[in-house]
């Protein structure tokens, strides 16, 4: 991992030149979070980059990127470890000869323990161990970033079992012992707002909210992601967007809705933003049919509003 982050703005002009625009809010975060070794809670809606700023600080950092991704009933055993069941099935049938010739003499089950020792013990070791994204992050021979991916739509229980890593990254096996990091990782928590997250797990935590860009910022990312689109055409598929945003929709298109769009307008040769052309592809920008029949109402008073017909 890069040892030596030499300011904000070096984020800043290093992520953009990745193609990942950010304001100088979420550089910061990144800045504080690598300096004071904090994770980093990054809420917003979904589309707005939240999973690419993992991606782009692994980059930036030239640390590995693990990711867990969240979802409902994710238990310890998918995020931390397993035992390894089958291999440890198959060592037993292949020990099963020789066990019995070491306990053939043995006339009682205690007497079987104490000639086996510690043979017991060894199923439950490295070899047959299975590590998972959390176990993986804190025993990288090398910082890594730890992406935790969506934690609003995990259960209350998992959130809690995280608290000992979000605030000593460590963590606790039963079969094990403690197992503490060999080099501390950067860690991001994104959430897309489903449920609200406990004070403990905040209070771990830095904090960030990506909102949907504004026209400059929104316009400088289709450059940077789709430069081959023509720059009046990017203005007018910027605006369009933005309009979108302001109307009582389901489902408000996020940045990766614009690129989506992006892409397809400069695959269709299209040099404006017609009424037939958006009425077409706003399949890629509306993800209900709701919101599709709305969008097409309102489509020619917006076209007469920005001077097109």
């Amino acid at each position: 991992m890069k040892t030596r982050i030499e300011s904000v703005e070096d984020i800043v002009s290093s992520f953009a030149g990745q193609g990942y625009i950010c304001s100088e809010q979420v550089a910061l975060a990144i800045y504080l979070a690598a300096q004071l070794n904090k994770p980093v809670l990054v809420e917003g809606p979904p589309g707005v980059g939240k999973t690419e700023l993992a991606k782009t600080a692994s980059a930036f950092l030239e640390a590995p990127l693990i990711r867990l991704q969240c979802y409902e009933g994710l238990d310890e055993s998918r995020a931390l470890y397993e035992w390894k069941y089958g291999k440890q099935l198959l060592y037993t049938q292949l020990l099963r000869d020789k066990l019995g010739s070491m306990l053939a003499d043995t006339d009682s089950l205690d007497a079987s323990m104490a000639r086996l020792g510690d043979l017991g013990e060894a199923f439950y070791s490295d070899t047959f161990l299975e590590p998972r994204p959390l176990l993986q992050a804190l025993r990288s021979d090398e910082p890594a970033v730890l992406l935790i991916d969506e934690i609003d739509k995990a259960d209350q229980e998992f959130e809690a079992f995280l608290l000992e890593l979000l605030s000593d990254f460590q963590i606790s096996i039963p079969e094990l012992g403690t197992v503490r990091a060999k080099h501390q990782p950067l860690v991001l928590l994104t959430s897309n707002d489903q449920r609200e997250l406990s004070d403990a797990l905040k209070r771990r935590c830095l904090h960030l909210y990506i909102p949907y860009p504004a026209p400059e910022l929104e316009s400088q990312i289709v450059s940077a992601r789709v430069p081959e689109l023509d720059g009046q055409l990017r203005d007018q598929l910027v605006a369009f967007i933005q309009y979108l945003r302001e109307q009582d929709m389901k489902k408000l298109p996020a940045i990766s809705e614009t690129l989506d769009w992006a892409r397809a307008l400069v695959l269709l040769h299209a040099d404006s933003l017609s009424q037939e052309l958006v009425a077409d592809t706003l399949n890629l920008v509306l993800k209900t049919e709701q919101d599709v029949t709305l969008a097409r109402e309102l489509l020619p008073g917006w076209l007469r509003k920005f001077g097109k017909r």
